[in-house]
């Protein structure tokens, strides 16, 4: 399988602040790691397409869009409210994210690859349609979704979110849509307090949400369970042109915030099993987008096994 690495150095000039969490570390330490175990160069390297805020607007109001240029450029600490911190380049550096991914749907779409991983910052799922939340400025993985079905014809879309937090804003876009299928396993209760089991979607789109809210301490048992049997069944029977992953890593065992017993091998067993699930239903496309996972060592392991299973390159 030909597997795709998107990623620039552009995404470490996102400046969130000193000690913060959601920092350019984040994605150095994944890169050094795909270094170290010589991954890096078994992986078609792909660099970001053109930026253009015409990107994020396929999900995002204008207006949002203008305020998040504006609040850069005049040097706001912060975008909405204070757990969204921002920099002078943090637009730039946010529409470049977007590229990256519309990019990796280009090239998987193209037949050039069979998917690919975007190793981008900051990410995306809690971005509402007019607002910053939970470190996102721009929802990648929306855009993603919108960018494949205009572009490429992709007349149904699954989005798989498996952050340790509840992508509410990848939730609320698409909610009243009967063409994009959003599954998340998170933690619930637990921010940002939605994904309840109730939650399915609203009119057209209702039976198009569904969540798994998990308890705290949650491991890889519970979490293959539900991905080996409910989810892969719904998947199947949804029969999607194209799946997206919302790859948060802070579920894992280590990491500080997310209060999860998901071990690094755990993560790559699920991605094995989303990858069989998308060559049944699509012919492999697939593209993953970095979202959470805050400790680094269990991050770089976690995306390195996640890239290995992508790409098949076990040793």
């Amino acid at each position: 399988m030909e597997t795709g690495l998107i990623t620039s150095k552009t995404f470490l000039d996102h400046v969130t602040g000193l000690n913060h969490v959601e920092a350019p570390e984040r994605v150095t330490s994944i890169l050094e790691q795909l270094k170290l175990t010589n991954l890096l160069d078994s992986l078609t390297e792909i660099q970001p397409g053109t930026p253009s805020r015409l990107i994020p607007e396929l999900v995002h109001v204008p207006e949002y869009v203008d305020r998040v240029e504006e609040s850069c450029i005049n040097g706001h600490p912060y975008i909405d409210t204070s757990d969204n911190p921002i920099c002078k380049n943090s637009y730039e550096v946010a529409l470049l994210a977007t590229s990256a991914v519309t990019i990796g749907v280009d090239w998987i779409f193209s037949g050039k690859i069979n998917n690919a991983m975007a190793i981008v910052r900051p990410p995306g799922h809690h971005a509402e349609k007019e607002r910053a939340m939970g470190f996102c400025l721009f929802n990648n993985v929306s855009i993603a979704a919108r960018y494949a079905q205009k572009e490429h014809g992709a007349e149904k879309v699954l989005i798989i979110d498996f952050d340790v937090h509840h992508g509410n804003g990848t939730q609320h876009i698409f909610e009243e849509d009967s063409t994009v299928l959003y599954v998340s396993l998170h933690r619930y209760p637990f921010y940002p307090g939605t994904g309840n089991k109730d939650e399915t979607g609203r009119g057209r789109g209702l039976g198009m949400t569904i969540n798994y809210p998990l308890d705290a301490n949650t491991g890889d048992d519970n979490y293959l369970d539900i991905v080996n049997h409910s989810l892969s069944d719904k998947v199947l029977k949804f029969q999607p042109d194209f799946i997206i992953l919302s790859s948060g890593f802070d579920a894992h065992e280590m990491d500080p915030l997310g209060g999860m017993n998901v071990t690094t091998q755990g993560f790559g067993t699920m991605t094995e099993i989303f990858v069989n699930l998308a060559e049944e239903c699509c012919g492999g496309r697939l593209l993953s987008v970095l979202e959470g996972g805050y400790n680094l060592k269990a991050l770089a392991e976690s995306v390195e096994i996640h890239l290995r299973k992508l790409s098949g390159i076990i040793t």
